[in-house]
């Protein structure tokens, strides 16, 4: 791929809009980030979505009309996030698909997140993988830790390849209790990646640049956004999400490998292959 796939993450589930004033959490705010990430050279969209408290949710109704609303105003690929908050429970995370995004996510394992525990077990794991397959959504295998690459590869053997006959993984790198977010880690993450695989790279908090340079020159695609990070700088909080990807699809740039548009990411990833 001589282009790079960037991917925004406006939201997450982890900040509160009492301490974050500008996270979008209402659906006319994302819809809006959307748009200007779009327009800023983003691809794809990872969605959490918030309740009228500004709480996280994974109500189906908000769901639906998050996925519905995206792609009336925008082209980008559409990623419905299955971890939630690390409280949710295994049935609401597999309901999230009945929203049918593009894409969701899908988490390779348990993981320490910060002071809470991430739970993914191995059971959910296959669930999620066979639900999105019968349903064409395309899974973003997400990697916390080097080790849930081996899982991964436990998983395409035992149960076959996903909706879209490819496989693509992120790198969720700099949680605290998870993998660290540097170089090193990078390239002992990429020895483990599946035969034939893309990858992204996310770098949580001060790791942001790091490895959104050693992703770029490894030949990997970049998720940025104000769900991984609020400060832009040291002492610079981010203005939007679009500040976040205009840097990313900057450096892309100057690494010769423009950002690609949504309909190159559904070719990338398999969406297109299941629509």
């Amino acid at each position: 791929m001589t282009g790079t796939l960037i991917t925004v993450a406006p939201t997450g589930a982890e900040h509160a809009k009492t301490d974050v004033p500008n996270l979008p959490v209402t659906l006319e705010e994302l819809v809006a980030e959307a748009v200007a990430c779009e327009a800023a050279g983003a691809a794809m969209i990872h969605v959490h979505v918030r309740g009228a408290d500004a709480a996280p949710t994974l109500d189906l109704g908000r769901l639906t009309d998050t996925v519905a609303a995206l792609r009336e105003r925008t082209n980008l690929v559409v990623q419905l996030s299955t971890g939630g908050a690390v409280t949710d429970p295994e049935a609401d995370r597999l309901r999230v698909l009945e929203a049918m995004p593009d894409s969701a996510s899908c988490t390779m394992g348990t993981v320490n997140f910060g002071d809470d525990v991430f739970m993914n077990r191995w059971e959910f794991v296959v669930e999620l993988h066979r639900r999105m397959r019968e349903r064409g959504i395309v899974p973003e295998y997400e990697i916390f830790d080097v080790g849930q690459l081996a899982s991964l590869r436990r998983l395409l053997d035992e149960h076959g390849l996903p909706a879209g006959g490819k496989v693509h993984v992120d790198l969720v790198m700099g949680v605290p209790g998870g993998m660290p977010g540097d170089t090193e880690t990078l390239v002992a993450a990429l020895r483990a990646l599946p035969a034939g695989a893309s990858f992204s790279a996310t770098g949580i908090g001060r790791t942001t640049l790091p490895v959104m340079l050693a992703a770029l020159s490894a030949g990997g695609h970049l998720r940025v956004g104000m769900e991984d990070t609020v400060s832009f700088a040291r002492g610079e909080r981010v203005r939007d999400n679009a500040q976040l990807v205009e840097r990313a699809a900057a450096f892309a740039t100057l690494a010769r490998r423009p950002p690609i548009t949504p309909g190159q990411a559904r070719e990338l990833i398999g969406v297109a292959l299941t629509h």
